[in-house]
């Protein structure tokens, strides 16, 4: 009977056990990990697009107040439009204290602190993220702060990747590709563009393409669209009339706007940093209460320019659809990166995505409203143009030209302009990337010293150096028959701690290891019996694979075999020598160039 109890007690322990092991070490359990996170990505964009609508019309009485005017709130009608400078401060007392109390991490535009996580911690982000940045965030967005939504849905997805990574202990490399499911999920549901949250979780959080990293992200990011749709319906955030492209003659106009985009993309980061630099600098009381007094330089730019209220798409879309004259769009242009930049650095919570569209719809309408003043008779549109400036922009300003693309074309369904907005963003892409290497997110990285970019390139020289330029001429070998006696002297010696065993053939047998040894052993035994089996490299292998397995063998490295025979040693010390002489010849190699 007690075996029988024993027993049914112990199945569902062992079928525990199968469903982990199935999730953790199988490529099908990587997809029914990307099925969940999907979903769950899918969930929390709606959630968090429901909240940021709950309190805006909470605080304005209007589902979204940018297109309102400098009007009073339907809630607080007595205040008139001075409602507009209070708001923020509101906001501030109450995300202010969440945000520094329990998740620091929680404040800015969200995408830096994933893109270091999976570039530094193997992809590990407190789970509590995820619930501190969509309250502060809608918070932040609710009572006027002018940032996106993209932002913290990326961070709130990436966490709860991460969550469910760490919770079931998955490998980091596996864990990493959890995060940008979450990611390209969170994208997918808010915008309703699931290829561009594919290539957005690739261009920018995992920094890398490869076939099953691709694959996996795009069934999260599909799940979380259909689970955006079932519950929203097919819901798009612009809604535009059509455009086309006139003629080949309409190429060269769409090519400055690109190289002007490449600059205000440049440009808009270089504001956004300023301006955060210049509040650090003023601000002397504690974090907590910053936003809230912050808030009061952010209400008198609504009160100005009450466009600036959110996120903004409705200005957006009433500005590329032609309702605004030139001098507005300039306008709202300078105020968006003003807002934008004055709500991050009160310590305010949300994306740089939405208002880099914003800007760059603005850029690219004004251009266009110009160019067809002065040629007349090309029949240009000026909206073709907010469009295409609306990907070039962000492009710029991310150097991520591939999800630009795709944003827009799925934002809007505007094919026929393909052609002009590809050409544009590669310009955009290409011109801020030779102004600087650096982008609207790895600024903000820099900024605290850290460089993922001298970590990518690190990491791809290990990737490219191998073992044979690495290894060193191996130890002295011995014999399996002898004695441990005579071992301690040679190893008293030996270079590495450790010295190779060989059979009468010539074949590696192994490894006799000093700390392996009693210095009072004398039972007669021979090295044959005390050697160890390591982890053999080979001289193709990369030294990011060797890093891998020195981690374990760090005191007495390991051995390059070819034919089971023994051609070389590595250790770390040979590793590091090797990735020297490397850096050196590629520095000489570009003062050569």
């Amino acid at each position: 009977m007690t075996a029988l109890l024993s027993a049914v007690l112990a199945a569902p322990a062992a079928g525990a056990r199968r469903l982990h092991s199935w999730l953790v070490g199988s490529q099908s359990g990587l997809v029914g990990l990307a099925l969940i996170i999907g979903g769950g990505a899918g969930l929390g964009a709606v959630v968090f697009r429901f909240l940021i609508i709950g309190i805006t019309d909470l605080v304005t009485g209007r589902d979204d107040f940018s297109t309102a005017g400098r009007v009073a709130s339907l809630h607080l009608p007595a205040l008139g439009p001075w409602f507009l400078l209070l708001a923020p401060v509101a906001g501030g007392l109450v995300y202010g204290p969440l945000v520094h109390r329990f998740a620091p991490e929680a404040r800015g535009h969200g995408v830096p602190e994933v893109m270091v996580a999976v570039a530094r911690n193997g992809g590990r982000i407190p789970a509590r993220v995820a619930a501190v940045k969509s309250l502060a965030s809608a918070l932040c967005i609710g009572t006027g702060g002018s940032v996106g939504r993209e932002g913290p849905i990326v961070q709130i997805g990436s966490a709860l990747g991460s969550s469910i990574g760490q919770w079931l202990r998955v490998p980091d490399h596996r864990l990493r590709l959890m995060v940008a499911c979450g990611a390209a999920g969170g994208i997918s549901a808010t915008f309703n563009a699931p290829i561009a949250g594919v290539f957005f979780a690739l261009e920018i959080i995992l920094r890398a393409f490869t076939a099953e990293a691709f694959g996996i992200v795009v069934i999260s990011s599909v799940t979380a669209n259909a689970v955006s749709r079932a519950i929203v319906g097919n819901d798009h955030i612009l809604t535009l009339p059509a455009y086309s492209l006139g003629s080949t003659a309409e190429f060269p106009f769409y090519a400055v706007l690109g190289l002007a985009a490449g600059v205000v993309g440049w440009g808009f980061a270089r504001v956004l940093y300023l301006v955060e630099d210049a509040c650090d600098h003023v601000w002397r009381g504690p974090e907590w209460l910053r936003p809230a007094v912050g808030g009061l330089l952010l209400g008198g730019v609504l009160l100005a320019l009450p466009q600036m209220y959110g996120v903004g798409y409705p200005v957006l879309e009433a500005g590329i659809s032609g309702h605004y004259a030139l001098g507005l769009l300039l306008l709202l242009l300078v105020g968006k990166m003003v807002a934008t930049s004055l709500t991050i650095g009160i310590g305010g919570s949300g994306g740089v995505f939405a208002p880099s569209l914003f800007v760059g719809g603005m850029l690219g309408t004004a251009f266009g409203i110009a160019a067809q003043a002065v040629f007349p008779g090309l029949d240009l549109s000026p909206g073709a143009f907010g469009l295409v400036g609306m990907a070039a922009v962000f492009a710029a300003a991310s150097h991520a030209p591939i999800a630009a693309a795709l944003i827009v074309f799925e934002l809007t369904g505007q094919y026929a302009i393909i052609l002009p907005l590809l050409a544009a963003v590669a310009l955009a892409t290409g011109l801020s990337h030779l102004i600087s290497r650096d982008t609207i997110y790895t600024l903000k990285l820099l900024r605290r010293g850290v460089d993922i970019d001298a970590d990518s390139r690190a990491d791809g020289a290990l990737r490219t150096l191998t073992v044979g330029q690495a290894m060193q001429p191996p130890p002295d070998d011995v014999p399996a028959d002898t004695a441990v006696d005579d071992l301690m002297p040679l190893l008293g010696g030996a270079r590495y701690g450790a010295l190779p065993v060989t059979a009468p053939d010539g074949r590696f047998r192994g490894a006799v290891v000093t700390a392996d040894l009693d210095p009072g052993d004398r039972d007669g035994t021979t090295a044959g019996h005390r050697a160890t089996l390591l982890p053999a490299l080979h001289s193709g292998d990369s030294l990011h694979h060797a890093l891998r397995a020195l981690s374990h063998h760090e005191t007495t490295g390991l051995p390059v075999l070819a034919d089971d025979r023994l051609v070389g040693w590595l250790d770390h010390r040979d590793v590091l020598t090797a990735y020297g002489r490397g850096s050196t010849e590629d520095r000489a190699d570009q003062r050569v160039r």
